[in-house]
């Protein structure tokens, strides 16, 4: 061991050296493991600079905080967390008497990653951008366009039938985790595309196959979830989007949930719901709480709690709708999005 990579404590210095003693002779550990466990525990006893078997838990947490207010990556924290926990568990052994738990160091716990997300710009620009030529470019406006405007998880858009859609009230029937269902609104332009891609494209992808599936492939059966995810990102560049390669569905379901707190109008769908207040939207939450308290428009039904009732009675499904939410029955038959956005070229809501 180095000079420099001594501590000042004479006392913690020998601890140490004890420390090390153990770590060579009886887990042969290599020189590089050695220095890495010695630099980070002279960083440690240089820190708190007390004799270490008298510290309690606080200045062991006040060690860890410090490193990450430095700007130090969590790996290394975690690193060096394990470190001290390592070493008093050596002085345990060694009977040393300490004055806390060592379970009570707590975890370092990774930072929660924000979801990428797309702006309204983009999401919008991408979606006027699909051609629509073949069948198949039918089909992927119309999953497109249902997926944003619904914030439908994929397994949900490929798990759909066409049974699940109630033209009349404009609704989708949607059977999500734990095979829950429940009713999920759909605007004019979605249920547009929907129409045109079912009533005539679809049958030429389902060819003499009988099926009920809503969204096929060229062979006539049903998408998988990595076909989705290939189809979503060939065609943003073909389009020559610059974020193509970061392109997923989820993505678009995040963006969905976001674009909602943005327009001032809160996400129901899922486990977006609850996490979207949190950490996962990149929307201004302050703007979000004004919103919410001034806004004019109504909100949508909570989708994630409107069961399935009874979906051939549409003025049962929209009492129920009515009675989830600050919602108008008539609200259904508008060409907004459900997403709370305003349609293109459309004048902001006042």
């Amino acid at each position: 061991m180095q000079p420099d990579q001594q501590p000042t404590n004479k006392h913690n210095r020998a601890l140490l050296n004890r420390f090390r003693s153990f770590l060579k002779l009886e887990k042969g550990l290599s020189d590089n493991t050695l220095e890495s466990y010695t630099n980070d525990l002279v960083q440690f006893m240089e820190d708190v600079d007390r004799d270490v078997e008298t510290l309690t838990t606080e200045p062991i947490v006040n060690h860890l905080v410090h490193l990450q207010e430095i700007g130090l990556a969590f790996s290394s924290i975690a690193r060096k967390r394990s470190t001290i926990v390592s070493f008093y568990k050596f002085l345990s052994e060694e009977d040393f008497s300490l004055q806390f738990n060592i379970e009570s160091i707590p975890p370092v716990k990774p930072p929660k990653r924000l979801p990428e997300v797309l702006s309204k710009e983009e999401i919008l620009e991408f979606l006027d951008a699909l051609p629509l030529e073949t069948p198949l470019q039918y089909r992927n406006k119309a999953m497109f366009e249902l997926m944003y405007a619904t914030g439908v998880r994929i397994s949900e858009v490929i798990g759909a039938s066409i049974h699940d859609i109630q033209w009349e009230n404009h609704v989708l029937r949607v059977t999500g985790k734990g095979n829950k269902q429940r009713i999920v609104p759909i605007a004019g332009e979605s249920l547009k595309y929907l129409r045109l891609y079912i009533d005539k494209y679809r049958l030429l992808l389902r060819r003499e196959k009988h099926t009920d599936v809503l969204f096929l492939n060229r062979s006539g059966k049903g998408l998988s979830r990595m076909g989705v995810w290939k189809i979503l990102r060939e065609e943003a560049k073909k389009l020559g989007f610059k974020w193509w390669q970061k392109l997923h569905p989820h993505i678009i379901r995040h963006s969905f949930a976001t674009h909602l707190l943005e327009g001032g109008r809160e996400p129901a769908h899922g486990a977006a719901s609850a996490r979207s207040r949190k950490h996962q939207h990149h929307a201004d939450l302050h703007q979000y709480r004004h919103a919410a308290h001034h806004r004019t428009a109504p909100t949508l039904p909570p989708a994630g709690l409107i069961h399935q009732t009874n979906l051939d009675n549409k003025k049962t499904a929209l009492r129920e709708c009515c009675r989830m939410g600050n919602y108008e029955e008539n609200d259904f038959n508008t060409d907004r999005r459900p997403a709370g956005l305003r349609m293109r070229g459309q004048a902001r809501e006042s």
